[in-house]
This record gives C-alpha cells, sequence and structure tokens, in this order.
C-alpha cells in the first residue's frame, strides 16, 4: 500500500476510534418523529369555545363545572368565520391552531352520533353545524396543522366531576361505565372523521383507564398513529411546563424521568412544578416541554375564553410577548397562546392586531442574522463577519434527531485579537435564543465546554436586534 495512503488511513481509523469512544454512551433519549414537528412548530395557539361564552356573564370555572347551561340555544355565533381566526393565528407565526372540541359543559362542536348534548342539538344553522369540520377545513387552507382538544375530565350536563360520576352506589357505577364509554365513542369520532391530526389533547388529562378513565390511547393510536398524544397516567408525548404564564425555566431539557407529566412520584406539588418546568438532565424519556398562556392574559386578566368588557385591556402587549417567546421558544419549549372567538363567532379585531405586531417583531428581530454557521462534530464553531459588526443576540440549534448532546457551552467574540466570553448557558435542544451585551466583533464562535456525545449543531447565528 502506498505509505500516504497507509498513514491518511492510521489517521482516519484513529480518529473514528475516538469518535466512536465518545459516541459509544449516546443512550440519550430521542424523539418520535410526531415529537420532532412538535419542536419545529416552535409557536401554535389553542382556541377555546363553549356556550357560556354567550351568556353575557364574566366566565366562573368552578360555577362553570357544576351548573349546566339551561338555554343551549344561546349558542348562536352569526358570523362565525374560522377562516378569519386561522388566518390571525397564522399572522403570529403559529405552525398548528387546536380547538377545544368540548370542554367543561360537556357540549360538542360538532355533529355527534353518540353524544346528544351538541351541534344538533340548537337551532344555529338548522342544527346542523360543524365547527370542527369548519376549523379543520380552514387550518389546511392556510397550511396550519389541526389539532383537537377534548375535555372530559368535567362535564356539568351528565354531572362529570374531576372524572367522577356524582352519586353513590349502582346508579353512579353504571353512570360512570357509561360515560367513560361515551368518552371513547366521542374521541373514535373525532380520530376517524377529520383527517390526520396533529395533536389530541385531553385537558387535565385523560385519567387512568384501570380507574376512573376511559382507555383512548389505543384509539389514538391505531386511527391516528402520528399526532401526539396529551394524556394520560400511561403517556405523554410533551409536558405542561408547569404553569400558564408563557414561559419555562431555564435550564430545559426535553428528557424527563417518567413516559408521562404528572407522577405520584413525588407528593410535593412544588417539586414536581420545578421538575415540569425545567425537565432532567439525565432522564430516560423524550417529554418535552409545553409554554401555555392566553393572549388576554394582561391587567390581572387570565381568559381562555371571551369574557365582556375586555377588549380594550386585557390582550398582553407586544414587550409581554415577546419576553413571552424568548422564554419559552428561546428555552427549548413549544409556547401555545390561547385566543378568544367572541360571541358572533370571530376573534376580536385587537387581538388581531397584536397577532400580527407580534409576527412582525419575531421576523424582525430574528428573521435575518448577520452569521450562520453549522457543524455535524465540532465543540466550536467560529462566525466570520465581512467587517466588525455589533451583535446582542445568539441562536444555537441541536439536531435533536440525535438527542441533546451539549451539557454547557459558552459564545465568545474576538476583541482586539483576544476571546472574551460573553454569554454562557447549559441546555440547547431544538433552540436556545439568548441576549448579550451589545458587541462589536469580525468574529464570534460558540465553544461547546461539555456535552454527552460530539456535538451536533444545526445552527449557530448571531443578530443585532434593535430594542
Amino acid at each position: 500500500m502506498n505509505k500516504k495512503l497507509f498513514t491518511l488511513l492510521i489517521l482516519f481509523l484513529s480518529s473514528w476510534g475516538l469518535f466512536a469512544k465518545e459516541n459509544a454512551n449516546d443512550n440519550h433519549p430521542k424523539p418520535a418523529p410526531h415529537q420532532l414537528k412538535w419542536h419545529e412548530a416552535e409557536l401554535g395557539v389553542v382556541f377555546h369555545y363553549d356556550l357560556h361564552v354567550f351568556d353575557g356573564k364574566i366566565y366562573g370555572q368552578g360555577n362553570n363545572r357544576i351548573n349546566p347551561v339551561e338555554d343551549y340555544n344561546i349558542f348562536h355565533p352569526e358570523q362565525l368565520d374560522t377562516d378569519q381566526w386561522i388566518r390571525a393565528a397564522k399572522a403570529s407565526g403559529a405552525k398548528f391552531a387546536v380547538l377545544t372540541a368540548t370542554h367543561e359543559t360537556g357540549f360538542g362542536l360538532w355533529q355527534s352520533d353518540v353524544n346528544p348534548y351538541c351541534l344538533k342539538a340548537v337551532k344555529w344553522r338548522d342544527g346542523k353545524g360543524d365547527i370542527v369540520r369548519d376549523f379543520v377545513n380552514s387550518c389546511r387552507k392556510y397550511d396550519i396543522q389541526p389539532g383537537i382538544y377534548i375535555g372530559i375530565r368535567w362535564n356539568s350536563l351528565f354531572g362529570i366531576h374531576n372524572f367522577k360520576a356524582e352519586g353513590d352506589g349502582a346508579f353512579a357505577q353504571n353512570r360512570q361505565a357509561w360515560y367513560k364509554r361515551l368518552c371513547e365513542k366521542m374521541v373514535t369520532e373525532i380520530c376517524t372523521r377529520y383527517g390526520d391530526l396533529f395533536m389530541i389533547w385531553f385537558d387535565g388529562g385523560a385519567d387512568d383507564p384501570n380507574g376512573l378513565g376511559p382507555n383512548v390511547e389505543p384509539i389514538v393510536a391505531k386511527y391516528q398513529p402520528n399526532c401526539l398524544f396529551y394524556h394520560n397516567v400511561n403517556r405523554a408525548d410533551f409536558r405542561w411546563g408547569g404553569s400558564e404564564s408563557g414561559t419555562v425555566g431555564y435550564p430545559c431539557w426535553s428528557s424527563f424521568p417518567y413516559p408521562y407529566s404528572h407522577s405520584n412520584a413525588t407528593d410535593n406539588v412544588a417539586d414536581h412544578n420545578k421538575l415540569l418546568a425545567h425537565g432532567d438532565a439525565n432522564g430516560k424519556y423524550w417529554v418535552p416541554a409545553m409554554a401555555d398562556t392566553p393572549l388576554r392574559g394582561y391587567n390581572g386578566r387570565h381568559e381562555w375564553f371571551w369574557e365582556p368588557g375586555d377588549d380594550d385591556k386585557a390582550v398582553y402587549p407586544l414587550a409581554n410577548l415577546m419576553e413571552m417567546y424568548e422564554k419559552s421558544v428561546g428555552r427549548n419549549a413549544t409556547l401555545i397562546v390561547g385566543l378568544t372567538p367572541n360571541p358572533d363567532g370571530l376573534i376580536p379585531k385587537g387581538d388581531v392586531k397584536r397577532l400580527q405586531e407580534w409576527g412582525n417583531e419575531i421576523q424582525r428581530r430574528f428573521g435575518t442574522p448577520l452569521a450562520q454557521t453549522s457543524s455535524e462534530n465540532s465543540k466550536k464553531l467560529t462566525l466570520n463577519l465581512p467587517k466588525g459588526q455589533k451583535a446582542n443576540y445568539y441562536i444555537i440549534q441541536e439536531d435533536i434527531s440525535k438527542g441533546e448532546r451539549i451539557r454547557a457551552y459558552r459564545i465568545e467574540a474576538q476583541i482586539n485579537g483576544k476571546w472574551k466570553t460573553v454569554s454562557e448557558g447549559t441546555s440547547v435542544g431544538h433552540k436556545r435564543i439568548a441576549s448579550f451585551p451589545e458587541t462589536e466583533a469580525r468574529k464570534f464562535r460558540l465553544v461547546v465546554d461539555e456535552c454527552t456525545a460530539t456535538p451536533v449543531i444545526r445552527n449557530f447565528s448571531v443578530y443585532q436586534v434593535a430594542l
């Protein structure tokens, strides 16, 4: 063999040996394909709509859970336009949308053949309306991934309180069994009538199928194998981030110690909420974080449903929304924002305007980097700018199909020929967005100080953001 080729071969085998040794313990969890879609979406919305939107009263969750709406024909959104809903969501940059097909009243927003308490029962559209159908069609029209939220934990009409049929003896037991079967049939309808869905979301969970809860996970797995399931006591494809503030903690790891988000492993609620907010760097399961908040959460409000008199004072200012974005999407979580159709069936004008402003601001800040690079096998990446430029933000993204490998990093700027650290961090995951003191330099670099295997970095970029 040619001596030069032999030397190159030895060098290659040696370097491969080092690479193989470093990656031999690459056993961290990795996302399933549908979980990768969750990360890539980054931002979504959820539309809450129910009978009590039309009663002219401030929403009271406790009362709503136990007091049935006596006249369900108050439901009459005469200008209902789900296209308008989805256009507003898309303007914000949302990639998916979720509709509450049924919530705490038990009223269904589709043409159910198993739940008599649905749109078939009202005079609106001669009892032929199907808002789930309208919603899914609008999502597909505007290239938004559709998801459905099914609330089964409470049902004020049927007397279901925290999954349990109220009462004692054989009557309550029979009603409990009937309600479990009803829930399974409703889930089957949703899963089989509306094409592929991005997500099926059971608010408050679907409980334990061996106890009070219906056995819904096999139904979703059978008819919607590619959709996200959230959640019951056995499985959660993502986890709640521990608050409804639209933010998660930092660091925020996608790995988690259990295959579901709610566990009896700890009786301490504060400790468990901290775990939800941060995840576990050494967790064996891929259960990424969700940050959620209603758009109408300002001035002491927290409105998942439209309420009278708040159109001009409850919508978050743009600055608050950008802070949420950076502390959710920028911390490796997916952000879901609650939107509130009004009694006319429209998203209010002020809400639409703010969503457009938000989408524009995200693009203004992070749409065009000063410089950008990637690497499949390096712990150091350098950005070379054509001239000295001021920067104050960076974005890092790992190729999470290989898992989360980075455990500690720093960002450096070359100033007067010397490298100076301008920022440091731990978790990266799908996306890390962070600011640093405005610094002028021709070179910036990412240095990975700790990792569990060779980092695969799909994006390292810097930005100059005028604030």
